[in-house]
């Protein structure tokens, strides 16, 4: 048994849902988003929210029970509340700076690294060192981030790179003579 498959999806005020066969589209305060289901899982409205059962006791069925119903609660946070990354920049001389949809990361390379923002995600650049993608779906602005951090990934002997906030970087020690 999923544990957390067996646990329906509230809906908080201001968001309505509506489940037609596979297809989950649920609108709030921040906009609207749509989800397809597997067909190895149901979909209904109950009382308590949206609903997420496996179709049958095989292992496939079981394993996309709780995926399924993590995707349909992502939206539902997505549009009441959305999602946010932040990313640091260590480094001397490491920068960024947003321009409308274009960011430009200034990483130590011999030109700035000019990055356009996908649809639907937002960023902003609070400090020089410091940005902050934010949206309602999940999985565009967790995929902005990973782009945005392949650009120079920490490396671990100085920490220089571009990191998650909550990223640790695990330090290693230099040579010895």
């Amino acid at each position: 048994m999923s544990r957390i498959g067996k646990k329906p999806v509230a809906l908080p005020s201001g968001v309505t849902a509506d489940v037609k066969g596979q297809t989950v589209s649920v609108k709030g305060p921040k906009g609207e988003l749509v989800v397809t289901v597997v067909d190895e899982c149901s979909v209904s409205m109950g009382d308590d929210g949206i609903e997420v059962s496996p179709r049958g006791k095989d292992k496939r069925s079981r394993s996309m029970w709780g995926m399924s119903r993590t995707l349909v609660n992502n939206i539902v946070v997505g549009v009441s509340d959305g999602f946010e990354k932040k990313l640091e920049l260590n480094g001397v001389g490491y920068r960024a700076q947003a321009q409308g949809s274009k960011l430009t990361l200034a990483l130590g390379y011999s030109n700035d690294v000019i990055y356009d923002v996908p649809e639907g995600v937002s960023v902003a650049v609070p400090k020089p060192t410091e940005i902050v993608l934010s949206g309602i779906d999940k999985q565009r602005v967790g995929q902005a981030a990973a782009e945005i951090r392949k650009f120079r990934p920490p490396e671990p002997y100085k920490g220089k790179g571009i990191k998650y906030a909550d990223e640790y970087i695990f330090r290693k020690e230099g040579k010895n003579k």
